[in-house]
């Protein structure tokens, strides 16, 4: 641990900058996709009291949730093409915690799809448990992933695992993996008390408000762990800016100003991300062999030329991306209230109908 601000000097300017462009995209990807994350494993729980009040959470997530993931589609695409040898030693080392993130995505697609497919309760409640089981899973996987490429794994000097499949087992994925499930209820919380009108509102703030000291516990101590073993002046900077960021939220939600609550828990996240990506710099994944072995900017990045085409091929398509997104969210600004929710139906019934 050092208080040095100047942690880029001396460092290759395109491998830093793409670095940074991965920190944003998997930074909007925690904030945005958190919340969904969140919503959805609160779909499965005591929470919500009735069928109307479930619905109402898939309704304030349902046209944002599949364009969040962009981010994280857009954060591994990035990983692979500008940093291929961080890409190769990582996804290969978590072969088996990455196959079950994608098998828990498209559980989660499944189950958003096809719960509303049949007015049965057994069906419903079934579809419910999917959604809540599997959201909890990606928050825990990609959470560990995350844990992992900035704690360290066991590679060698040729960037390979040493050990067994499941040596990638350690102290990081707790802290990654529940840290971001933590943030993701707390932030899916917010969410729910910003978007909804009348007793899910009042609960949401009051569950916020009594649980977040508690839920935000290992994300803070994943980045107190970085902060003191190789944390440096900017990273030990954004993680004070992330204690007053929450603490604003908490005190926002306390006092009935869910956007401002919402805002404070986005900020704590990105400086929070922030102290970590700036902890672990220049590497991007360490070694905890030895730290001879550890890949870095420099020795994981592409060509010169190749992340300069990207650079430029990024610089026009990335402002649209953000463009759009913004777009969405303005259009679905407003609150809904479970008198919005119309009554439910059988998709079955629509096979009954007469046809021309």
């Amino acid at each position: 641990m050092n208080f040095d601000f100047n942690i880029f000097a001396g460092q290759p300017g395109l491998p830093t900058l793409w670095f940074v462009a991965i920190g944003v995209f998997l930074i909007m990807y925690m904030i945005l996709d958190g919340f969904d994350l969140g919503v959805g494993m609160l779909m499965g729980s005591k929470f919500s009291k009735n069928e109307k009040e479930r619905r109402l959470l898939l309704n304030i997530i349902g046209p944002v949730w599949d364009g969040n993931e962009v981010w994280l589609v857009s954060g591994g695409a990035a990983i692979f093409a500008a940093f291929p040898i961080w890409y190769a030693a990582l996804f290969s080392a978590l072969y088996i915690p990455l196959t079950l993130a994608l098998v828990f995505l498209i559980l989660r697609v499944v189950a958003i799809e096809y719960r509303g497919k049949k007015n049965d309760e057994k069906w419903i409640r079934n579809w419910n448990i999917a959604l809540s089981v599997s959201s909890f899973f990606i928050a825990l996987l990609v959470g560990a992933l995350l844990g992992l490429t900035s704690m360290g794994l066991p590679i060698n000097d040729n960037g390979d695992r040493v050990g067994g499949a499941f040596a990638w087992v350690s102290l990081p994925v707790l802290l990654g993996g529940l840290g971001f499930v933590g943030f993701s209820l707390v932030q899916g919380l917010a969410f729910i008390a910003l978007k909804t009108d009348g007793d899910i509102r009042d609960r949401a703030r009051n569950t916020l408000v009594r649980w977040s000291p508690v839920l935000l516990l290992p994300i803070v101590a994943w980045v107190l762990t970085l902060d003191f073993t190789s944390g440096n002046g900017v990273s030990w900077l954004c993680t004070i800016l992330a204690v007053v960021a929450v603490l604003i939220a908490w005190v926002s939600a306390k006092g009935g100003r869910e956007g401002r609550a919402f805002a404070g828990l986005s900020v704590f996240l990105a400086f929070g991300a922030l102290a970590i990506f700036t902890a672990m710099y220049p590497n991007v994944l360490p070694s905890t062999l030895d730290p001879a072995y550890s890949l870095t900017i420099a020795n994981a990045s592409s060509s010169e030329y190749t992340l300069g085409v990207m650079t430029f091929v990024t610089c026009l398509g990335l402002p649209v991306v953000f463009v759009y997104q913004a777009w969405t969210y303005w259009v679905f600004r407003k609150r809904l209230h479970v008198d919005h929710i119309p009554e439910a139906h059988d998709a079955t019934e629509l096979a009954e109908l007469p046809t021309k």
